[in-house]
């Protein structure tokens, strides 16, 4: 008999862990439907066997899961729901603007000297990743998925460490501050690019569009955006390098934790 179990994952907090959290169950087998409500972290999953089998299945991805709530499907679901034509739609544009926007960042990071521009694009990159993995891996065979998503996080992974050898690199030598306008004007871009990502993506799914904004200023991509932002203020105001070192190395580590949760997911 067919159950929605409805779980509490605490750490998803942008779309791009939504698209991981929707990506892993579509592959897991008597798994029915999947109705994801980001404003309240909450995954309603209606699936064969008990609610511990949804359960488990969430904390593979170790964002933080609690049970909610467990009762009889009220019908029998007819296929996995994963992926409509806007919502389609909505992640073929919201990879577009990232990868956009990670080589543009990617580019100024490096001619203005700016570590936390580099790291933004390479968190620019890690979403854009995912949203292509929702694309790609929909009707192809779980194993296939898998090496994907193995790719793409390894890709991750060595990305963050080489940006953070260059951040012990850049410290050691004493670099000069970078670039501070450039700075704030590309993250400020990236900033509004998240944005219209974001407010895709929920138009895309139809629900609760009264509320986008107040999850656009909670999601990740946001803070990560703003912290850029403010790094820049800060080497203004001490014509020292240090914040943006600083900032650079919190967005590594945070894409480098992304890259490990995708390669949880890819195992």
């Amino acid at each position: 008999m067919a159950r929605t179990t409805v779980v509490r994952v605490a750490g998803m907090d942008c779309s791009a862990e939504e698209q991981l959290v929707r990506m892993h169950l579509a592959g897991c087998p008597g798994v029915h439907q999947v109705t994801v409500d980001l404003e309240s972290r909450t995954v309603a999953v209606t699936h064969d066997g008990s609610p511990d089998a949804a359960l488990a299945l969430l904390h593979t991805l170790d964002l933080g899961s609690s049970l909610v709530s467990d009762r009889v499907a009220p019908a029998s679901p007819s296929g996995t729901t994963d992926e409509t034509r806007p919502q389609r739609r909505g992640l073929t544009l919201a990879l577009v603007i990232n990868a956009v926007f990670f080589v543009a960042e990617l580019t100024a990071g490096l001619i203005s000297g700016s570590m936390g521009l580099v790291a933004d694009s390479l968190d620019m990159l890690a979403d854009a990743s995912v949203y292509a993995l929702s694309l790609v891996a929909v009707g192809q065979a779980v194993a296939r998925q898998k090496r994907l998503a193995a790719a793409s996080g390894y890709l991750q992974l060595g990305l963050a460490v080489v940006g953070l050898v260059e951040v012990v690199r850049r410290v050691a030598t004493g670099e000069p501050p970078p670039d501070v306008p450039t700075m704030i004007i590309v993250s400020g871009l990236a900033l509004l690019g998240n944005i219209v990502v974001l407010a895709v993506l929920r138009r895309a799914r139809g629900e609760a569009a009264h509320l986008q904004a107040a999850w656009i200023f909670t999601s990740n991509d946001i803070k990560v955006n703003v912290l850029v932002i403010v790094a820049a203020l800060l080497v203004a105001t001490t014509s020292s390098a240090a914040p943006d070192l600083v900032v650079g190395t919190l967005i590594f580590v945070i894409v480098a934790n992304g890259a490990r949760r995708i390669l949880r997911l890819s195992r």
